[in-house]
């Protein structure tokens, strides 16, 4: 695959991106993706290595040395129908994604790894500008209708499988806009919503209805009832579709329950970062929690306590630090004890690199009040980890005189989601495992099949919080299992 010698002839060539003091001054994306020449020596790293574990390593099964050598000899069409074989949004994965695949590159046993996102992020950009995205319509329609409950990455993948099939789908979308954590979760400097939007306008293409601002099921006493929202009963849904696929996310975010939680200031990252997406997308948003002039400090280590990191340094924060439970990772890996897996390992993102204090292993023990009901200051304590011998587990007791106090204005808890806000599932009856999720099987007869008859479940909503490439995944999976029980056979890739 590539050049035989290119991994030799060839370093590793990060994407271009927009100095940090002038980035954080606006919320566009702001990493470029490689020019021609460069994807195609970037794909001429990929090696003629056998058993191309990224591959294996992909949750899609994106057929990566193809598309590799297929860039590097300049046949960009035909990389771009490969890419699309296996991944309904690349636009999507080549941006946000964090890339198991580079991880398990042969390469990256001794170097460094193919880049093989931004190879990805290259090719579907080059389609758009090309023009070579375009509706596939199916050649006839089969009069079954299927409902798709939730329109993030699994329920857009799993309506867009279904409708190229021939089925008439429709997705419903408790937000006003269509993308699900896409639009409401991500922020627009990491991906823009012009993304979502002409997919969106392919899909109506397609065949897709989408219907905004519906409820579907009941709303549990922790959900947020929104009296502008259409409100529709699962037993509609049963009675005039053929088939449902619950495809929401898990949006119950973990809580932190401590002295002072109550306190004015102290929020989850999802009451904070929706509401800027809705700012930068022209909304009107009252009463928003705003960084400006505060000392900052995010609880939890990943993804969106960096994006947290990134909103707030943009919008003016005072200061901003981020505090992790866990130790600090080792700097680099071990790769002869890790390699093809996803290894263990310090990562800072482009949000820490715009200013960032962080420190790890550090329990947060109470928030203090500043005697009007707001939070200013945080009390926390640090912790060490040591393996219990019975359990073989991992415990952590906090190091005695380790006490101290830190400013804060404004507190913001992302320390990930524990389930699927419990109204939906309940509504359809649906039978949930020991963490709350939808409890349906990947494999077999009743692959994506929850205990209720003709009601699928896929993604976050069935595997609980994950990435947006294993939700492509299951949106993929789950439309061939309903194709299939609708049917009697299926097409559709799985």
């Amino acid at each position: 695959m590539g050049k035989v010698t290119g991994f030799l002839e060839y370093p590793r060539l990060q994407e271009g991106a927009e100095e940090a003091k002038t980035r954080v001054r606006h919320y566009r994306e702001f990493v470029a993706h490689l020019s021609d020449e460069q994807a195609s020596k970037q794909g001429a790293r990929c090696m003629d290595c056998g058993i191309p574990f990224c591959h294996n390593a992909c949750p899609v099964n994106n057929i990566v040395p193809d598309w590799n050598d297929l860039v590097y000899r300049g046949n960009w069409k035909l990389a771009l129908e490969t890419l699309h074989s296996t991944n309904n949004f690349p636009e999507f994965t080549g941006r946000v994604c964090p890339a198991p695949c580079e991880a398990a590159c042969t390469l990256n046993i001794n170097d460094d790894a193919v880049g093989i996102k931004s190879i990805e992020h290259a090719i579907i950009d080059k389609g758009w500008e090309m023009g070579w995205v375009v509706p596939q319509p199916p050649a006839r329609k089969t009069g079954r209708k299927v409902a798709v409950v939730g329109s993030g990455p699994a329920g857009l993948a799993c309506a867009q499988q279904l409708a190229r099939a021939g089925h008439d789908v429709t997705v419903f979308e408790k937000n006003d806009r269509v993308g699900g954590l896409l639009r409401y979760g991500i922020p627009d400097f990491k991906l823009g919503k012009d993304h979502i939007d002409r997919r969106v306008e392919q899909m109506k293409a397609e065949g897709v209805t989408f219907r905004t601002g519906v409820r579907v099921g009941e709303i549990d006493a922790g959900g947020i009832t929104d009296l502008s929202s259409e409100q529709l009963p699962a037993a509609r849904l049963l009675a005039e579709f053929d088939a449902v696929a619950l495809a929401g996310g898990a949006e119950l975010p973990r809580d932190l329950p401590v002295p002072g939680r109550e306190l004015r200031g102290v929020h989850f990252a999802l009451e904070f970062l929706p509401q800027q997406n809705r700012a930068v997308a022209g909304d009107r948003v009252e009463g928003q929690i705003v960084a400006k002039g505060k000392h900052v400090v995010v609880i939890g280590g990943g993804d969106t306590g960096s994006d947290c990191v990134g909103t707030s340094n943009r919008q003016g924060a005072k200061s901003v630090t981020q505090f992790e439970l866990m130790p600090q990772p080792p700097e680099q890996e071990n790769r002869a004890l890790t390699w093809p897996n996803w290894p263990y390992r310090l990562r800072t993102s482009s949000s820490h690199e715009e200013g960032c204090r962080r420190d790890w292993a550090v329990t947060t023990r109470s928030f203090v009040d500043d005697g009007k009901g707001n939070v200013k200051a945080l009390l926390a304590a640090r912790v060490d980890w040591h393996k219990d011998e019975a359990t073989g587990q991992m415990r952590m007791t906090e190091v005695p005189g380790s006490e101290f106090e830190l400013p804060a204005d404004l507190v913001l808890l992302a320390m990930g989601f524990v389930s699927p806000v419990a109204g939906v599932l309940g509504a359809f009856g649906v039978q949930k495992d020991a963490r709350g999720n939808a409890q349906a099987a990947t494999d077999g007869a009743r692959a994506y099949a929850t205990s209720v008859p003709k009601v699928f479940a896929a993604g976050d909503m069935r595997r609980g919080q994950s990435l947006i490439v294993w939700a492509i995944r299951e949106g993929r999976q789950c439309a061939r299992a309903i194709d299939e029980f609708l049917m009697g056979a299926s097409d559709l890739p799985r």
